[in-house]
């Protein structure tokens, strides 16, 4: 019976996998292959301040958990030592966070991932890692709608000066 409930145990695991595939917004995969102990602590640590959940995982459960999830293209980047980062409500969190940390870490390698429903490359994932944050985004956005305002405003504040000094 034992078997039985090892098979349950491994069923189970690989039905939370594909749930958390679907539900996150984004999902990046790494190698994490010559990485120490003090550098995945602090990885982790910083995935985990974002609201990233990062684990390790059996290729095997991750393959049955993409065909479930159908998303079976990720299963070509599924070889060698594998973590996950599960993203939550920000999509951009995961990657950047890897990717940022690939940078100081020669030994962490993005593989790829999924965002919103769709398995994409390792360049889509660094593309998306250098995209700004969501406030810098928004503050952006404000800026050119405040524009056209900003230089009315002043327009109309050099036409009262100039009508003042001929007065």
């Amino acid at each position: 019976m034992a078997n039985a409930k090892i098979i349950q145990e491994k069923q189970q695991a690989v039905e939370v996998i594909a749930a958390k595939l679907r539900e996150s917004s984004s999902t990046v995969v790494a190698d994490y292959r010559g990485l120490n102990v003090a550098q995945v602590t602090e990885l982790r640590k910083q995935l985990r301040e974002a609201g990233v959940d990062f684990q390790v995982l059996k290729n095997s459960l991750v393959r049955r958990a993409t065909a479930s999830a159908e998303l079976s293209e990720l299963d070509a980047i599924l070889a060698g030592p594998t973590a996950i980062a599960f993203g939550g409500e920000d999509a951009v969190a995961p990657a950047k966070i890897l990717n940022d940390f690939a940078k100081k870490n020669d030994a962490l390698k993005l593989k790829g991932g999924v965002v919103e429903g769709k398995v994409v490359s390792m360049e889509q994932i660094k593309a998306l890692a250098e995209l700004p944050s969501r406030e810098g985004l928004l503050s952006m956005l404000l800026s050119v709608l405040q524009a056209p305002v900003r230089n009315f405003a002043l327009a109309v504040k050099a036409v009262s000066e100039k009508q003042e000094a001929q007065a």
